[in-house]
């Protein structure tokens, strides 16, 4: 009689099996283990929260969750990702700075809020010396000036003769009052003759909502907040404030080149805790976000939009805080900027 064969595999290939899937199991959780950085101390042994200044939706938020999905595999503790908005950064900058200095409160601040405000508030609600740590840089990007696309404005040359003709300030949105977004529309006013009125709201992500909506006429940003959007053609870019063309962004003309001399300004974000926080605690803050930071999917994200990774030292980024400080209390100064 002819019999089929049995398809169904030998107890000796299921065990054989068994046993792959089982071996490859625990190679995958030895890897994962392997991941876990070695506690300094008993640091740390609870949820980590990074803090944005920012709400959702703005190149700020997008940073702070890039490494919060990365941190729990590299410190085996939960990270949590919290946004607290308001007054261009300073009430959830000065949150963190009044928080407990004990490692698990972590502020990623940008330029604006970090060497911007100290110039613009009389009383921003912190030092940014003094009150707090650094723990590293997270990137290099330049502001980007956008539209909708849907405006007729296709060129900065069309933003000067539509400026001209309407005989009235154009309106341009930034993610808040004292924002780099913000004084770089004062500049950009001051130094290139086009009449604008500000119109600040409580992060980029409701400013790009009113933005698609036709409510304002243009919006100052971090190239972050928008790139997405211009990828699916929401948004079209004009001009960015970078010294060379970068990332996704290449194909949009820089400021400089456009014949405004002096335009250029480059956004960062950048890790602090703090001030007191113990040294050793800034330490593995440090190795453990700059691994996210070095992560391939994750500096390709940064790339995508518009940026450059740095993942630097706590020391490098001090000096460019004290930089920065010195250059916009200078550019605040004589642009006559102010928000009190």
């Amino acid at each position: 009689m002819f019999r089929i064969p049995d398809s169904r595999p030998s107890s000796r290939l299921r065990r054989a099996a068994t046993g792959l899937v089982l071996g490859l199991a625990c190679a995958l959780a030895a890897t994962a283990h392997a991941q876990v950085l070695p506690k300094a101390g008993d640091f740390p042994n609870q949820p980590i929260r990074l803090v944005s200044p920012f709400p959702p939706g703005g190149g700020n938020d997008f940073h702070m969750r890039l490494v919060s999905n990365e941190l729990a595999a590299i410190t085996g503790q939960p990270a949590v990702a919290e946004n607290r908005a308001g007054a261009g950064g300073n009430i959830g900058a000065k949150y963190v700075a009044d928080s407990k200095a004990d490692g698990y409160t972590v502020l990623l601040s940008q330029v604006s809020t970090m060497a911007v405000n100290p110039a613009l508030y009389r009383a921003p609600g912190f030092d940014p010396v003094k009150s707090f740590v650094p723990v590293t840089q997270v990137n290099a990007a330049p502001l980007a000036i956008v539209v909708a696309a849907s405006s007729p404005i296709k060129t900065m040359a069309d933003l000067r003769a539509k400026a001209r003709s309407d005989g009235e300030r154009l309106t341009y949105a930034t993610p808040g009052n004292g924002t780099l977004s913000h004084l770089v529309g004062v500049v950009l006013e001051k130094d290139a003759g086009i009449a604008l009125t500000h119109v600040p709201y409580r992060g980029a992500g409701p400013a790009l909502a009113d933005l698609m909506g036709g409510q304002v006429a243009l919006m100052i940003t971090s190239t972050s907040s928008v790139a997405s959007h211009i990828q699916q053609g929401m948004v079209r870019a004009i001009a960015v404030t970078s010294p060379r063309r970068i990332g996704v962004f290449k194909t949009v003309p820089t400021l400089e080149e456009l014949g405004m001399k002096n335009m250029t300004y480059e956004d960062w974000y950048g890790f602090f805790v703090p001030a007191g926080t113990p040294p050793e605690r800034v330490a593995y803050l440090h190795e453990a976000i700059t691994r996210a930071l070095k992560s391939p999917a994750v500096d390709r994200k940064i790339v995508e939009a518009g940026g450059e990774a740095v993942a630097g030292t706590p020391e490098q980024l001090a000096a460019q805080l004290r930089e920065d400080l010195q250059r916009w209390a200078r550019v605040v100064k004589l642009s006559g900027a102010s928000v009190d």
